[in-house]
């Protein structure tokens, strides 16, 4: 049978496996899974992973089943990565293995948990969930013989330590395997950007149903919102709010498709001492 190559149509400056500079403990390649498509499936079947099914995103776990969980959080994270890279021309594989394994260190309670136990631990070094979850892949997970940990490649290792932004110099020493001073690879730093398309996107989705929002009130607070759901009730006149919101909710992640209005940061600048940012992505017959 003759293998597809995944990675055939990336974009120049995409991440490709067969630039990795591999594993802390060398293996042999796999027949027909690229290495960042192993990295995915070793993060799916660790315990770390399942344990997210009880971590809180905004509301804890006993509030209800319809809210989202770290574990669903970082499914819609994963595949709103794969969307934006298959579009980019980026490695979706590496996208979607820094989306599932990006929140493996965090503690119940969301960010309150974490900083509970940054302030419980400040005479130990403190308590970073990044941090966290490159202990977890790199030494906590007890799965296999011959290695601690998950033997995750290097970008994908890297991109959980930068995908926040670059290092902070006090963290460098403890990160300085993961080349602090430079950027990471573009799945990296997409990963952030995608990450904060899920949770504001489920984080205002919760937040309606269970009546902490009211709508009227985040239309007059939020237009990114409110335009979407007035357009929602003017085409949609019969159906339930749920449905009306569900509408205007993907409007607002659909707003910056090239149609609606500029980023509100602006364009994307070099930071201080880095390259100017490159032009990436996809022509309309596939290639860069």
């Amino acid at each position: 049978m003759r293998a597809i190559d995944p990675e055939a149509d990336l974009a120049s400056c995409a991440q490709r496996s067969a630039q990795s500079r591999g594993r802390e403990h060398p293996e042999a390649e796999h027949s027909y899974r690229t290495p960042y498509q192993r990295d995915r499936d070793r993060i799916i079947h660790s315990r770390a992973f399942r344990r997210l099914e009880y971590k809180t995103q905004v509301f804890v776990n006993h509030e209800g089943d319809h809210y989202r969980t770290r574990l669903t959080h970082s499914i819609e994270v994963s595949q709103i990565g794969r969307t934006v890279a298959s579009s980019l021309g980026l490695n979706a594989d590496l996208v979607e293995s820094l989306a599932l394994s990006h929140d493996l260190g965090h503690t119940p309670f969301g960010h309150l948990g974490e900083e509970v136990l940054d302030r419980m631990l400040e005479h130990s070094g403190g308590f970073n969930h990044n941090k966290q979850t490159l202990r977890i892949v790199e030494q906590l997970e007890d799965r296999y013989p011959g290695f601690p940990g998950l033997n995750l490649t290097w970008e994908v290792r890297e991109g959980i330590a930068k995908h926040s932004g670059p290092i902070p110099r006090a963290d460098a020493v403890e990160l300085a395997a993961y080349d602090p001073d430079r950027q990471p690879s573009l799945e990296a730093q997409m990963l952030d950007l995608v990450d904060e398309i899920a949770y504001n996107h489920h984080d205002i989705d919760d937040g309606l149903d269970s009546g902490l929002l009211d709508e009227d009130a985040l239309c007059a607070a939020v237009p990114l919102f409110a335009e979407p759901m007035a357009e929602a009730r003017k085409a949609w006149p019969e159906a339930t709010v749920k449905q009306q919101r569900t509408e205007a909710l993907r409007g607002v992640i659909n707003a910056d498709d090239g149609q609606g209005p500029p980023h509100p940061h602006g364009p994307v600048r070099a930071l201080p001492g880095q390259p100017p940012p490159v032009a990436c992505g996809r022509s309309q017959t596939g290639g860069v």
